[in-house]
């Protein structure tokens, strides 16, 4: 009775024809009975053990690079033809402008007599006040801190809360500027040739000089050329970095023009 009982219940797992308990293929199907247990034991296991540890290592990478392209290029944002035109436009301005800074020699200070001097020059003052509680060395390097820490500002703002990767890589060109713009102050700081804001020198006025008086400080005064030729160069890859960060949003904002909005605003 136990053997009538058992012989109804073995089945083939493949096509379900009964078979004895002993045997070791289907006389049916032709299965090797051993061999599709252990495929299937293999199936259930692929699906329930976790990924290799080569994988885990590549996993953080690849979520930090769709989160990168996400921040740049939000999933989904079309852009707008001619706000498109707008950015070529000012992506060109900035690539002939910088070139004077990048092509022109520290020693000549034109980064230094240039428009963006003066658009720096408040952010500079204002350094010197935000910073006077801190003490008189602090007061006098926020002035450079200053302007160094609203383009980044800017740069961040774009960046994150507007996901406008091109503005920032403008906020970044700003910020190269900036760091050049400080290189011939840097550089005057034993010379103290530069006329300053006032209309004086280092020279005529003690303790006017910043970066005279921040070196002094330090005790890096014969430094003064290295670190402005370090500042310059640090500037001028910098914006070289800006260039090319925006080109390449420029390249990803091409694909994702939104066609349909030109063709309203032409009708």
């Amino acid at each position: 009775m136990f053997y009538g009982m058992l012989f109804i219940y073995m089945v083939c797992p493949n096509c379900t024809f009964q078979r004895l308990p002993e045997a070791t293929e289907c006389a049916r199907c032709g299965i090797v009975f051993a061999k599709y247990h252990s495929r299937s034991d293999s199936h259930r296991r692929s699906h329930i053990e976790p990924r290799p540890p080569s994988d885990l290592l590549h996993a953080p990478s690849g979520i930090f690079a769709r989160w990168v392209k996400e921040l740049l290029v939000p999933a989904g944002r079309l852009i707008n033809p001619t706000v498109y035109g707008g950015r070529v436009f000012i992506y060109a301005g900035l690539l002939l402008w910088g070139w004077k800074f990048l092509s022109m020699p520290m020693e000549t200070n034109y980064v230094g007599e240039s428009y963006m001097h003066l658009v720096n020059l408040p952010f500079h003052e204002a350094g010197h006040l935000i910073l006077s509680p801190l003490g008189r060395f602090m007061q006098v390097l926020g002035g450079s801190l200053g302007q160094l820490l609203m383009p980044l500002v800017c740069l961040g703002a774009l960046l994150i809360q507007n996901r406008d990767g091109f503005g920032a890589a403008v906020g970044l060109w700003w910020f190269a500027e900036s760091v050049m713009d400080l290189a011939p102050y840097i550089n005057d700081a034993r010379a103290l040739d530069l006329v300053l804001l006032g209309g004086v020198t280092g020279k005529d006025v003690e303790g006017y000089h910043d970066w005279q008086y921040i070196l002094e400080a330090l005790g890096w005064l014969q430094y003064d050329h290295t670190l402005a030729h370090t500042a310059y160069t640090l500037g001028s890859l910098l914006m070289i970095l800006a260039y090319l960060w925006g080109g390449y949003m420029l390249l990803l904002q091409f694909k994702n023009l939104d066609i349909a909005a030109s063709h309203v605003g032409q009708q």
